[in-house]
């Protein structure tokens, strides 16, 4: 378990802290938390403590970018007073136990990963126990760590293209990049097209193997009204990839 080598915690902890607790979403996009921001490309990336890095995760699940959701649940898990007593690297697991994938993507995640079967082969009763109490065999985690808003809106990760864009590209390389190689080879199932795109460049650069990809997984949000389809076409053969992964 531990921090990742390019977390900005110290820097924005005291921050955060310093935040009403009824904070609204105003209070977030605003200065103090703001990263990078390209206005050419309508783009801006915000602070939120998604840094916890499990080392020895069996199965790493990838997402785009954590959405407004998702940093609102983290700044709430930091500002929450149960968890003053925790340690920096404690309470930047508890962010990640509380806000990756939270809401309905996180539901749609658990009932199609537990219809391949995945639970079975981490001898858990269901992969809703990753963000449980089998936490330990999980890394949660984005291609781009922290939130990217384009024309103040979620960032779908097509438009622009991540790996054409310099300020997003640059995420990759340097957060997503270092976080794979702090792991232990564990089986990556990329949420859909765009984040597949960035393990094909990955894979083609040699910092991922092919073999521990599982190729054909949608993206579990609400919004991607194909998540049936895609997850069907392609059950089979993850199913088969699962099999050989975990033999």
């Amino acid at each position: 378990m531990a921090i990742a080598p390019y977390s900005k915690f110290d820097t924005f902890k005291s921050k955060i802290l310093s935040l009403p607790v009824d904070y609204t979403e105003e209070d977030l996009k605003i200065e103090t938390f703001l990263l990078e921001k390209d206005e050419k490309k309508n783009l801006e990336i915000y602070y939120a403590p998604f840094e916890y890095v499990n080392e020895a995760a069996k199965v790493m699940i990838v997402g785009i970018t954590p959405g407004m959701h998702q940093m609102k649940r983290s700044y709430s898990t930091i500002l929450d007073p149960s968890n003053k007593g925790l340690s920096d690297e404690q309470l930047l697991h508890q962010v990640k136990k509380n806000s990756s994938f939270e809401g309905p993507m996180r539901k749609n995640l658990i009932q199609m990963l537990d219809e391949l079967g995945l639970h079975s082969y981490l001898e858990i009763s269901s992969t809703s126990e990753l963000f449980r109490a089998a936490s330990h065999l999980v890394q949660t985690s984005s291609v781009i760590t922290y939130p990217v808003f384009y024309k103040g809106k979620n960032y779908s990760g097509s438009t622009p293209k991540m790996l054409k864009t310099d300020v997003l590209k640059k995420y990759v390389v340097e957060c997503f990049v270092e976080e794979i190689k702090s792991l232990q080879n564990p089986l990556i199932i990329p949420l859909g097209v765009n984040v597949t795109a960035v393990l094909d460049y990955l894979v083609e650069s040699g910092y991922v193997s092919p073999d521990s990809v599982l190729y054909g997984f949608p993206h579990t949000s609400g919004g991607n009204g194909h998540r049936h389809r895609q997850f069907a076409e392609n059950k089979e053969q993850m199913k088969q990839k699962l099999a050989t992964y975990f033999s």
